[in-house]
């Protein structure tokens, strides 16, 4: 008989207990966690390597111009041929790296940048040597873009922007290394000797990062497609806030471009007449870099994106006008500043750039390191050319204005965050 037709109770089983969910564990790279010292050692040393070989030649142009018997301006092709070429074909390479992988890719620049730095030495002519440089910034294309790609998908997001600085640090470190290394051999065997060396260094980098750079594991094999490229490529420059980012990569390397394509020429004249070896010796002052680049993410987190964008540029714009003087201290003091402010504002803007893109991370890199090298190209170029017209004053108003467009740039964003209510990078 059923129970309710006897009065007896129900009793229904209680349901067991909901465990909770477990949680979910990212397992991206993370400070103090397995592999991340491995790949921040492996990208600090690829940065190295980049650097290095980009601007092999900037410490040693008095020299270029000596033997081949040119000025500022023609000699100053062989920094140029190299950024120029890089900014051609950094979105090329990305898309290669989104097919092939970031590894592999940043694997074939370097080992490629670094065989044509052993060549050279061995130009018989200044078109020759442009030319190699060339080759070697299209080669050196292959690192930037796919690096930051590689540490947004590779590095958990809060620890982005300062894994991103680490790398940005080793550019420093490159940078100085390098012209400072290239400054002393060059003063006892020759610049050619002096770039011979670099193209050792950059080959001993290669392989160590080969060797220590973990697998990736969180890569997705992209298109290769045209159409695909083209699509991803308009949608990153239809964002008002990318683009804004890249315009501030391109005015920040176009102060930092001229400025040290052209020291060599002032240090090495009155009243200065330093010799080659203590022209080197200058950039020394890259060691700031590194220091303001690696510690980006603290000024973010203090200041915000666009104040600590603000900071660099008035940092910038002190040391250029400090600059000014015929003061050897305080010229040094000036190049600090300059070398700070640079870092700062391109640490800042680059992992704002990895930050704001969802998709086509690769493409979105590549886009920030083409403008931010098309303004070393230009930078460069219009350093040497204001510097051959109105001496180093020349140099600094250039670097002037471009800061002023960095402040404009910045100015805009503010206003774009304030009328939509939503924070914005820059």
């Amino acid at each position: 008989m059923p129970a309710a037709s006897t009065g007896a109770s129900t009793i229904v089983a209680a349901a067991p207990p909901s465990l909770p969910s477990p949680p979910v564990v990212d397992s991206r790279m993370a400070p103090g966690g397995p592999g991340y010292r491995r790949m921040s050692f492996a990208l600090f040393l690829a940065g190295v390597a980049t650097f290095a070989l980009l601007y092999s030649t900037q410490a040693l142009l008095p020299l270029i111009s000596g033997e081949f018997g040119v000025p500022a301006s023609d000699a100053s092709w062989t920094v140029s041929a190299a950024t120029g070429a890089l900014a051609l074909f950094v979105l090329p390479m990305s898309a290669l790296s989104e097919r092939f992988g970031r590894r592999a890719v940043m694997t074939a620049s370097l080992a490629v940048a670094a065989t044509v730095g052993m060549l050279v030495p061995f130009a018989p002519s200044l078109g020759a040597l442009v030319a190699l440089r060339a080759v070697q910034g299209a080669a050196l294309a292959g690192l930037p873009a796919s690096a930051t790609a590689y540490l947004a998908e590779e590095v958990r997001p809060k620890a982005l922007i300062t894994a991103i600085g680490l790398f940005v640090a080793g550019n420093s470190v490159g940078g100085m290394s390098g012209r400072v290394i290239t400054g002393w051999v060059a003063q006892e065997w020759g610049w050619r000797v002096a770039v011979a060396v670099i193209g050792v260094v950059a080959v001993g980098c290669a392989v160590a990062f080969r060797l220590l750079l973990p697998a990736p594991r969180h890569f997705r094999t992209g298109s290769l497609r045209p159409r695909v490229l083209a699509r991803t490529v308009r949608t990153h420059l239809a964002n008002p806030l990318l683009r804004r980012l890249y315009a501030i990569g391109a005015l920040f390397m176009t102060v930092f471009g001229g400025v040290y394509t052209v020291i060599g020429y002032r240090l090495t004249e009155a009243p200065f007449g330093l010799p080659q070896g203590i022209v080197g010796s200058v950039f020394l002052v890259y060691l700031v870099g590194t220091v303001s680049a690696s510690t980006a993410g603290k000024l973010v987190a203090r200041l915000g994106r666009r104040g600590a964008l603000y900071l660099a540029g008035g940092t910038t714009t002190a040391g250029l006008l400090l600059s000014l003087s015929d003061t050897l201290a305080l010229v040094l003091l000036g190049l600090v500043l300059i070398t700070a402010g640079f870092f700062a504002g391109h640490a800042v803007a680059s992992s704002a750039v990895s930050h704001t893109a969802k998709e086509g991370r690769a493409q979105a890199s590549a886009l920030y390191q083409s403008a931010y090298y098309i303004g070393s190209s230009a930078g460069s170029t219009l350093g040497a050319v204001a510097f051959h017209a109105s001496g180093w004053s020349g140099t600094v108003a250039m670097g002037l204005l471009a800061v002023l467009g960095v402040v404009t740039v910045t100015v805009m964003g503010s206003r774009a965050a304030r009328s939509v209510r939503v924070p914005a990078a820059a």
